[in-house]
């Protein structure tokens, strides 16, 4: 029988004005946040995660959801002064890319905002909520988190100003950043404000208590960098010498990523405006039971009632989803995801996974279907290295890319015993997949043989009771040539998963699509290329959906062979369609059966002398003459 449901009053959530502060018994908070999306107390927001767990702390937490910056800035000033610090983010996205399409035109939607509003954050809205703090309050320390200032902790190319920028406290006039996911820099944080008995922080005191913190990044001059510059260091290439050269900007970040892969990594220091940005290497990955701890935070999993009435589309998304893991060994070479949430597999275990399950059954509305039970990979959950020493020493920015490691356990039942356990519980009617599924993970052949029926086994049951009608898989091209590029396996893969799927599907009478995600003009890709991938997908009847263009975005392989124009691995040249007019060039061919699209994609491919081409996509239809002599 489904349990009652969970009533709440204005005061389970932090106090986002004076009004809830005075509504807890509050003076003065400790820290405040600011944050360029709306309030959302729910463990996939990272703003709601950040302060449930200072809170957790023992710290008083106020949060300033989506502050006005163009008026007399009241909103920065509302909380007033916080004990220890400011707390800064953009947001679930880096607001550039939440704001503008790969086109650079302006996005019709902000998923994180009421009613989907695109004028409520700033663009770089990490960098003005910093400097506005700083003009206001230029004595209280200010920290950096989130994933803007996460992926720009370095030199990085923005593909909005064109150009190669700074590392973001250069910018922002912050006094430090913990990039990657929060919990444990800010956990250690707040143990060193216990030991050290800080009643007021100031910028002074915080210096000296992170200098050796890992997961931060500070600015120094040379003389005060703590230890000084050591032979174990990696010295990058300074910001000026990238600016005047784009090999010395690809050379850097092959160190940048494979640092952030390791379980022990190196100090990183760049050289920018006479001073140093020195990167402490990351923590080693949550355990089980921190992972929990995070996710079995107090929650009340909806908006603040401010938002009552209003829509808030990226809340409407995941609202009766639940994520079951951190981190993607995938690699791919345009994805951010282990640049921020690391490489290495944090699951967490059943009991916690229930419960959240079971906070879901008593919300209002829920009617019994959960809308994803996944990840940032689907069907990664406990998956890790077999020889945890062999893991150590290893610096692979993929666990499968060339090649599935040997090293690495591909073993599906710990998943599948979720699902099963999931769909049990009272109050569940059915549980989807809704996150994106790594097929190269189900072909993989493992030398053992109970690991390969496992695969066989989770496939057809993710098959038969767990697609909502569509399933979502990214093959993101047809060229293997391209896919190597992006880290991705051979398209024959595809087409051998689309195979078995396809044939589950009849064997159990059911009528459901596959969904393939494809990505145009991405570095190495070609017009031939695309016009290659129209005639593939055409073959396999697909009228593509699910398509977009590739978009540099900060800290990516990808991005750094598109702006340096060599891959940052080998330094040979990697060809990228740059301009609107490459661009649509390429994008045309995803859409090859719309009539207005065929008088150019003739043209195109004639000026390619691909003919061959033209009556794959558009077969002449058979005479009369034609007809009878087939026949």
């Amino acid at each position: 029988m489904k349990s009652e449901v969970t009533q709440y009053q204005l005061t389970d959530w932090l106090p986002t004005t004076q009004k809830e502060m005075k509504l807890r018994g509050w003076d003065e908070v400790d820290v405040v946040l600011f944050s360029g999306d709306a309030y959302v107390d729910h463990p996939s927001f990272g703003a709601a995660v950040v302060g449930r767990l200072l809170e957790a702390e023992g710290l008083r937490v106020a949060i300033v959801p989506q502050p006005n910056w163009r008026d007399d800035l009241r909103d920065f000033k509302k909380m007033g002064r916080p004990r220890l610090f400011f707390a800064v983010s953009a947001g679930c996205m880096d607001s550039m890319v939440n704001k503008y399409t790969a086109n650079r035109r302006l996005r019709s939607e902000d998923a994180y905002t009421p009613d989907g509003r695109h004028d409520m954050r700033p663009e770089y809205a990490t960098i003005v909520y910093a400097r506005t703090l700083r003009e206001l309050y230029p004595d209280t320390p200010i920290i950096l988190g989130g994933i803007e200032a996460s992926l720009r902790r370095l030199t990085h190319y923005d593909y909005w100003q064109e150009c190669l920028r700074k590392c973001i406290l250069c910018d922002s006039g912050a006094d430090l950043i913990t990039y990657g996911m929060g919990e444990k820099p800010l956990t250690d944080l707040c143990q060193r404000l216990r030991e050290a008995g800080v009643e007021q922080l100031t910028r002074p005191t915080l210096r000296q208590l992170v200098a050796d913190m890992p997961q931060t990044v500070l600015l120094y001059r040379k003389e005060e960098i703590p230890m000084g510059i050591g032979e174990e260091d990696i010295v990058l290439h300074s910001h000026e010498e990238c600016l005047n050269d784009k090999r010395k900007q690809a050379e850097n970040f092959r160190h940048i990523e494979e640092e952030s892969n390791k379980l022990h990594a190196q100090r990183i220091i760049q050289g920018v405006d006479g001073r140093y940005a020195v990167v402490n290497p990351p923590y080693a990955p949550m355990s089980q039971e921190e992972l929990d701890h995070s996710f079995d935070l107090p929650y009340t999993r909806l908006p603040h009632p401010k938002y009552k009435g209003k829509r808030i589309p990226a809340f409407d998304m995941i609202k009766f989803s639940v994520n079951l893991h951190r981190g993607c060994f995938g690699g791919c070479a345009f994805c951010t995801i282990s640049a921020h949430q690391g490489k290495f597999i944090v699951s967490r275990s059943k009991q916690s996974i229930l419960r959240e399950v079971e906070a879901i059954t008593r919300m209002p509305d829920f009617k019994g279907y959960l809308s994803d039970l996944g990840g940032p990979s689907a069907n990664m959950y406990a998956m890790k290295g077999n020889d945890q020493s062999l893991c150590q020493r290893c610096k692979r920015p993929s666990c499968i890319h060339p090649k599935v490691c040997p090293n690495l356990n591909t073993d599906h039942r710990p998943l599948m015993d979720i699902y099963r356990s999931v769909d049990a519980l009272p109050g569940i009617k059915k549980s989807f997949i809704g996150s994106g599924v790594r097929y190269d993970l189900l072909l993989h052949q493992s030398k053992d043989e109970a690991i390969n029926r496992a695969a066989r086994e989770y496939t057809r049951e993710l098959i038969t009771r767990h697609v909502s009608g569509r399933l979502k898989v990214a093959p993101e091209h047809t060229s293997d040539r391209v896919l190597d590029l992006m880290r991705k396996p051979s398209f024959e893969q595809f087409t051998e998963f689309k195979r078995i799927f396809d044939r589950i599907n009849q064997q159990e009478g059911l009528n459901q699509q596959i969904i393939p995600y494809f990505i145009s003009s991405h570095p190495g890709c070609t017009e031939e290329d695309m016009a290659e991938l129209a005639t593939i997908t055409k073959s396999l009847d697909f009228h593509l959906e699910q398509v977009q263009d590739f978009t540099p975005t900060p800290m990516t392989v990808s991005t750094e062979a598109w702006y340096t124009g060599l891959h940052p691995y080998t330094l040979t040249p990697v060809y990228s369609a740059h301009t609107a007019n490459e661009k649509l060039a390429q994008r045309m061919f995803f859409f090859w059966y719309k009539p207005e699209e065929r008088q150019k994609i003739t043209a195109a491919l004639r000026r390619m002398n691909r003919p061959d081409l033209i009556g794959k996509l558009y077969p002449a239809p058979m005479g009369k003459t034609a007809w009878k002599k087939k026949r």
